[in-house]
């Protein structure tokens, strides 16, 4: 027998902190409240931004959507050691960036006040 689909969900959404004005007023318009916390890469250390958005269950695909159309991923370039060179010439290297890492939790009990 499958257990029945929960009714709430929270999607935690990482995404960077410039797609964070972007992301935030596409959720709102899809009636969806949203909390933000300040976080950090830890790959490049990088400033991005935890979106806490509780929502109906059928509200996930639209706020999906209107994630992934306001945070893109983009192309940045670090400046790494080149290995094997007789003195230290920073080589720069591409590294895609961005776009949003989305966890959605279910939830049993949801209560507003």
């Amino acid at each position: 027998m499958n257990a029945p689909r929960p009714v709430h969900y929270l999607l935690v959404a990482v995404v960077q902190d410039q797609d964070l004005d972007a992301a935030t007023r596409a959720l709102k318009e899809i009636g969806a409240p949203v909390t933000y916390l300040s976080s950090a890469g830890g790959f490049l250390g990088r400033r991005n931004m935890t979106l806490l958005i509780g929502l109906p269950q059928e509200k996930e695909l639209e706020a999906l959507v209107a994630l992934q159309e306001t945070c893109k991923r983009r192309i940045e370039y670090m400046t790494l050691p080149l290995e094997g060179a007789l003195t230290p010439m920073p080589a720069p290297v591409p590294v895609t960036v961005g776009g949003a890492i989305v966890f959605a939790l279910p939830v049993d009990r949801f209560e507003q006040f």
